[in-house]
C-alpha cells in the first residue's frame, strides 16, 4: 500500500511538473514575442520643423482667404455666393495651376483639375472638399478666420480647407519648380461633402465614363493625432484604409396588426420594445484584417503590458473583442457592426386600428456577410413585435477596402514616416463617411489621410466651436504632398 501511495504522489507530482512546464513555456513564448516586437520599431524622432514663423504667418494669411469663405452647405438649396467668392481666392491664390491645369466642374460646385504627366496612361489624385458645417456654438475666436496664439481659427481649418489648400500649395510650388508629375494628376474638391452630396459622385461618373482609373486617391479621414489607445507615448500618423458601410432601416408597427400581443402592446410600446432589444442585441463583433494591420504597426511602440496582449492575438484576441468596446469607444467603432436608431414618430389614424409608430435606423458594418447575418437578426425581432422592416433602394452603400499590400500603398506609409517621423504610420478603418468612398469603384488604393498634425482640442473641434490648427501644420502638409508628388514612380 505504501510502494501504492508513493506512485501516486509521484505521479501527481509529475503532471504538476508537467502542467508548470507547459505554464512556463507558455509565459516564455508570450515575452519572447512581446519582446521581438519592440525591436521591429523605427526609432521616433523629433518634429521637424519645415517653415519660418514669418512663413508660418505668410501661409496664414493666404490660408486664412480660403476660410473666410462661409462655404456652408445646406440639402435645402444650393447658394453659390460664398462658393463664387472661394472660386475667385483659390484663382488668385494659386495662378500657375490656373494657368496649367484643366478644370472640370461637376454638379453646382464640384472641381477637378489636370495636370497632365510624363505618362499620360497613369493616374493619381488628391482631393479634398471645400464645404463646411454651420459654425454654431459660443466661439472665444472668429468663426471665420483669425490668427492667434500661433494658430489659425475657423469653420474649415481641419475639416477640411487646410487639406486643400496644402495640396494647392504643393502642387503651386513644384510648378514654379518646372515639376513635371509622373503621370497625371489630379486635384478634385467637393462642394456638399457634409450632406453626402453628389459632387464627387458625379466626377467619379466622368471617370467610369472616360474609362478613368487611379493608381493612388489621397482624401480626407486619418491624421497625425494622439495615438488610438492608451499606452503609447509617440504621435500616430493614422491612415484610414476603409470606411464601414452603411444600411438603413425603417420599421413601421400598426395597431391592426397587434393580434396575438396583449392590449398594452400599441404600436409605440411595441417599436419602443423593439429598439431596446436591438441595441442589446449581439450583432457582429470582430477584428477586421484592417484593424488587425493598424494594432501591428502600432505593436513596437507599445508599452510592455499593451504589448504583451497585442503581440499574441492567438491567445487574448477574443479577450480584447469584449473588452475593448468599454476601454475606448473610437476602437470599439471598428469593430463590428453598430446600429443606432435616430428617430422615432407615432401617428394617430382614423381608427385605433390605424393608430401607428414608425422609427428609422442606421447600420454601420464591415463587409458585406456580417450585414447579412445582422440584417437576419434583426428581421427575426421585428416579427416578434409583429413589425414591418423597409430597406430603402437608396438607403444602402459598401465600399472596397484599399490593397495594403500594394506597392503604393507603402509609399504613402514611407512618405507619412519620412515626413513626420515623430509618429507612428498606422491604418485603420474610418467609422465616419468621406467623399472617398466613390473613389473606390475607380481605384485600388483609395486613402483617406489629412497630414495635419493636430492635438486633442483641435481634433474634437471638427463640427463644434473652436476648431483651429497650429500655423506650423500647414507648412507640414504642404511638406507631405510635395514628398508623394516629387518621388512618386
Amino acid at each position: 500500500m505504501r510502494a501504492e501511495r508513493e506512485r501516486v504522489n509521484d505521479m501527481g507530482l509529475y503532471i504538476l511538473l508537467a502542467v508548470l512546464a507547459v505554464l512556463v513555456i507558455f509565459i516564455g513564448i508570450l515575452l519572447i514575442r512581446a519582446a521581438l516586437a519592440a525591436k521591429k520599431a523605427e526609432p521616433i524622432g523629433e518634429k521637424p520643423v519645415y517653415t519660418t514663423e514669418q512663413e508660418d504667418i505668410e501661409n496664414g494669411e493666404r490660408l486664412m482667404k480660403m476660410i473666410k469663405c462661409q462655404t456652408v452647405s445646406s440639402r435645402e438649396i444650393y447658394d453659390d455666393t460664398e462658393f463664387s467668392k472661394l472660386r475667385a481666392a483659390v484663382k488668385e491664390l494659386f495662378p500657375l495651376l490656373h494657368e496649367r491645369a484643366e478644370i472640370k466642374y461637376f454638379s453646382e460646385d464640384c472641381w477637378v483639375y489636370k495636370i497632365p504627366g510624363r505618362d499620360e496612361s497613369r493616374n493619381i489624385l488628391l482631393m479634398s472638399h471645400h464645404d463646411v458645417v454651420a459654425a454654431t456654438g459660443d466661439w472665444t475666436h472668429e468663426k471665420f478666420g483669425e490668427i492667434s496664439d500661433g494658430k489659425i481659427w475657423g469653420r474649415g481649418t481641419v475639416d477640411t480647407k487646410t487639406s486643400l489648400f496644402a495640396e494647392l500649395s504643393a502642387v503651386e510650388e513644384l510648378l514654379a519648380e518646372d515639376f513635371e508629375p509622373a503621370c497625371n494628376l489630379y486635384i478634385a474638391s467637393g462642394h456638399n461633402e457634409e450632406i453626402f452630396g453628389d459632387g464627387i459622385h458625379e466626377a467619379v461618373k466622368y471617370f467610369e465614363k472616360q474609362g478613368i482609373e487611379f493608381e493612388l486617391a489621397i482624401d480626407e479621414g486619418g491624421g497625425v493625432i494622439s495615438a488610438p489607445i492608451d499606452g503609447i507615448d509617440c504621435k500616430c500618423a493614422m491612415i484610414a484604409v476603409h470606411e464601414k458601410g452603411y444600411h438603413r432601416i425603417n420599421v413601421r408597427a400598426v395597431q391592426g396588426d397587434s393580434e396575438g400581443l396583449t392590449l398594452s402592446d400599441n404600436p409605440v410600446t411595441r417599436v419602443s420594445k423593439f429598439i431596446a432589444e436591438v441595441s442589446a442585441l449581439k450583432l457582429t463583433i470582430k477584428m477586421p484584417a484592417q484593424v488587425r494591420e493598424m494594432f501591428t504597426a502600432l505593436l513596437p511602440y507599445m508599452n510592455f503590458p499593451l504589448r504583451l496582449i497585442f503581440a499574441n492575438l492567438w491567445c487574448f484576441e477574443p479577450l480584447l473583442i469584449k473588452l475593448m468596446p468599454k476601454i475606448n469607444s473610437q476602437a470599439a467603432a471598428m469593430l463590428g457592426t453598430t446600429c443606432v436608431f435616430g428617430s422615432i414618430e407615432s401617428k394617430k389614424g382614423k381608427t385605433p386600428r390605424d393608430n401607428e409608430c414608425s422609427a428609422s435606423a442606421l447600420i454601420r458594418y464591415i463587409d458585406e456577410e456580417d450585414l447579412v447575418d445582422d440584417m437576419e437578426k434583426i428581421r427575426e425581432l421585428a416579427k416578434k413585435y409583429a413589425l414591418e422592416i423597409t430597406e430603402p433602394a437608396d438607403g444602402h452603400e459598401f465600399h472596397r477596402p484599399a490593397d495594403t499590400s500594394s506597392r503604393v500603398f507603402r509609399y504613402v506609409c514611407r512618405c507619412a514616416r519620412d515626413v513626420f517621423p515623430h509618429a507612428a504610420v498606422a491604418p485603420f478603418v474610418l467609422a465616419a463617411g468621406t467623399d472617398a468612398r466613390w473613389m473606390s469603384d475607380v481605384c485600388p488604393c483609395t486613402l483617406r489621410f489629412a497630414p495635419i498634425d493636430i492635438n486633442m482640442q483641435q481634433f474634437n473641434s471638427v463640427h463644434s466651436v473652436d476648431e483651429n490648427i497650429d500655423l506650423s501644420a500647414i507648412g507640414a502638409a504642404i511638406e507631405f504632398y510635395k514628398e508623394v508628388l516629387r518621388n512618386y514612380k
